[in-house]
């Protein structure tokens, strides 16, 4: 999605001329990489007898490749995005990770279209990176990076 919102952005000619079946053709297409965002952990709530923060474990073992238990986890809060079409119930979630609870590399289902590359940002360059708007994230990134800065960057010991 965000890859064809940047060629309608770029290429408005593309979508001028076409109908239902058929999209105008894209001489000179844009990289892949501008369809690429930065995005917490993410998953689909949709395994019957799986609690929320199982399915969460679940994802971030997949994604991220840290074998955490749903014990691990501290629910921050939920919200809606997405609310002009989707409505998605979003819940987000902390944890804390070592590098002993590192079972896998991570990087999601590619069969099933994911391409996942784990980013750790300093955390001195945290709120920088989230308010930074030539990187495409979602607005849960920000969340994130503002909840963690206001609830655990304050109890860490100073260097």
């Amino acid at each position: 999605a965000v890859y064809m919102c940047e060629v309608e952005r770029h290429c408005p000619q593309v979508f001028q001329k076409q109908d239902k079946e058929n999209l105008g053709h894209l001489e000179d297409p844009l990289p892949a990489a501008v369809g690429v965002t930065y995005e917490l952990c993410a998953g689909i709530v949709d395994k019957p007898g799986l609690s929320v923060e199982e399915i969460a474990c679940e994802e971030v073992l997949e994604e991220c490749g840290y074998l955490v238990s749903a014990t691990d986890l501290r629910k921050i809060t939920s919200y809606r995005s997405g609310v002009g079409l989707t409505g998605s119930r979003h819940t987000l979630f902390y944890a804390e990770v070592t590098d002993q609870m590192k079972t896998g590399e991570g990087g999601g289902q590619p069969e099933e279209g994911e391409l996942i590359q784990v980013v750790e940002i300093p955390l001195e360059e945290s709120m920088k990176f989230a308010f930074d708007e030539s990187l495409p994230k979602t607005p849960g990134v920000i969340l994130g990076f503002v909840w963690f800065q206001n609830n655990i960057a304050p109890n860490l010991p100073k260097k």
